[in-house]
């Protein structure tokens, strides 16, 4: 049987790994071991915080938001009932938008759904 040399199949797998840990520091970027490990852990956070992400963005709008409708005398969860009532079909992302950009829309909005309530 003949001798199963692995150079060619190593390096192509080493460099892989390799060009994906650019950017580490120190060993993490140059040994192979010690940037397949750093690797491994840095997918996992990445595919965690992927998840994280829109749950972030959603407190931050709604945070927004609250603080709009607290200029507006109305409570948060009170505002989100009204405008359930109302039948305004405006997400949070967009609702957040506007309390920043557009305050004079954002009390319209308010104003509408207090009526409903």
């Amino acid at each position: 049987m003949a001798r199963v040399k692995t150079g060619v199949v190593r390096r192509r797998r080493h460099k892989k790994i390799l060009k994906l840990a650019k950017g580490f520091y120190s060993g993490r970027r140059k040994h192979f071991r010690k940037a397949k490990e750093q690797l491994e852990r840095s997918l996992v956070y990445a595919y965690r915080d992927r998840k994280n992400k829109k749950r972030d963005f959603r407190r931050l709008w709604i945070t927004r938001i609250n603080a709009a409708c607290r200029l507006n005398d109305i409570s948060y969860s009170r505002f989100i009932n009204a405008l359930n009532k109302a039948n305004i079909q405006l997400d949070r992302k967009i609702l957040a938008n506007m309390a920043v950009s557009d305050p004079e829309g954002f009390a319209s909005v308010v104003k509408q759904a207090k009526a409903a309530l």
